[in-house]
């Protein structure tokens, strides 16, 4: 059913009752057409859920850079957040930080014994302290048909799945701190009270455009060029405020990202800076993998640095001693957002862009207008990484080598449900 539209009042008008958490722009005339109807939705929303509308806010607190550790939110600071949520999100704060994951690559064998007897353990049947399992996403009143509610329904297994994920595998110490190095990757944007932590691949680039608009920056998200989103400073970054103001973003703003399939992301950033001329990652990353991974490289490929195969580019990934550092094009997700540490609202998939960002904008209440970009933000011309162009790339692998890269991205695919991309990974 599309949106707007109405079959039966009565049944519409109970579901949207119960599902509204948050004043839209049309208010309940999606439930009901009638004006006694109209009224009746609208009073029994206001005295069920007491909502008050809510508009951007920009009395915040402000501060410049300061390092040194703080704590995650604390029982201070817990409340129940709904009157202040975007757009009907019921948040919770973190009342315990649950531990930093942070999984090597390689492992002795005693580690990796240990990862193998892991694997095999059942999922942890209790939620983390840090939770919010008890809260409700409530679509919008224009949000009512069954699409919805399934992408409502599908927010609350993503986190339930990662919030297990994490309970399994955290580490021992119950009590972390939230370091500035934990939310380097997140930016923010105060007008709509957003937190989005930057997944390389996996939509970022269009995501910065959505925030400079939902931030008043531009017009629209087609007049941003790449430079301006991947160079410029018109967004800041969490890790940039000081420890109040990163306390109480923490606390109160929407925190979300949206992750990718990682086989498929990983050949997606392979295919973007080493297929095509880069100043950047050719004579950094390109000259130190010829030289280590090449037996018998051409000067002129030791100059420049192109031409690096995927094979080679596999071997630098997994070498422990790497000959130059990790990025975060290929970073683990759970290393660049610290899923485990910071409770995320919101989990978009990058399979499911277009109705998670659709449905993730009607929660925060942006323009009508604004849609997510379709367009590819960098060599138009080439087909995007599908599964099966990632197929094609792992082809060139042993069957040991696709092992360890699995091993590798396993908490990825872990906490976001991924399935094994090859039937004998184990």
């Amino acid at each position: 059913m599309k949106m707007g539209q109405t079959s039966q009042p009565t049944t519409l008008q109970a579901v949207g009752i119960e599902l509204m958490g948050g004043r839209s722009r049309r208010g309940c005339d999606s439930v009901s057409t009638s004006s006694s109807d109209f009224t009746c939705c609208q009073d029994a929303f206001r005295i069920k859920f007491n909502i008050k509308p809510q508009e951007p806010h920009s009395d915040l607190p402000s501060g410049s850079s300061q390092d040194g550790d703080f704590k995650a939110p604390t029982e201070s600071v817990t409340r129940d957040l709904s009157s202040r949520a975007p757009r009907g999100l019921n948040l919770q704060v973190s009342q315990q930080p649950q531990a930093h994951l942070n999984v090597g690559a390689h492992l002795r064998p005693r580690q990796r014994r240990r990862r193998l007897l892991i694997k095999k353990m059942p999922a942890a049947a209790a939620i983390p302290a840090n939770s919010s399992a008890g809260t409700f996403v409530r679509p919008a009143p224009r949000a009512l048909d069954g699409r919805w509610v399934s992408l409502h329904q599908s927010q609350q297994e993503r986190k339930r799945v990662m919030r297990e994920a994490c309970a399994k595998y955290r580490a021992s110490s119950s009590r972390r701190a939230v370091t500035p190095r934990h939310v380097s990757r997140i930016f923010v944007e105060d007008r709509h009270r957003v937190l989005y932590c930057e997944v390389p691949k996996a939509g970022c680039s269009n995501w910065k455009r959505v925030l400079m608009v939902l931030a008043g920056l531009a017009s629209s998200t087609a007049d941003i060029q790449h430079n301006t989103v991947h160079y410029g400073s018109a967004l800041k970054r969490l890790d940039t405020f000081d420890r109040q103001g990163i306390l109480h973003r923490l606390s109160t703003y929407t925190k979300m990202l949206f992750v990718r399939e990682p086989f498929e992301r990983l050949v997606s950033a392979f295919r973007d800076k080493f297929e095509h001329p880069n100043s950047y990652y050719h004579p950094v990353f390109g000259k130190a993998i010829l030289a280590r991974y090449r037996a018998n490289a051409s000067r002129e490929a030791l100059r420049t640095g192109s031409g690096v195969r995927f094979p080679e580019f596999i071997q630098y990934l997994l070498d422990v001693h790497r000959p130059v550092g990790m990025d975060i094009h290929w970073d683990h997700v759970s290393r660049l957002c610290s899923p485990c540490l910071i409770d995320y609202d919101f989990v978009g998939k990058f399979e499911s862009m277009e109705d998670d960002a659709d449905f993730f904008l009607s929660l925060v209440r942006a323009p009508r207008n604004l849609t997510f970009p379709r367009f590819k933000d960098r060599h138009s011309q080439e087909a995007r990484t599908t599964a099966q162009i990632a197929h094609r790339y792992f082809a060139q692998l042993s069957t040991p080598q696709r092992q360890r890269t699995y091993d590798f991205y396993f908490m990825d695919y872990l906490m976001f449900n991924y399935s094994k991309p090859f039937a004998d990974l184990y």
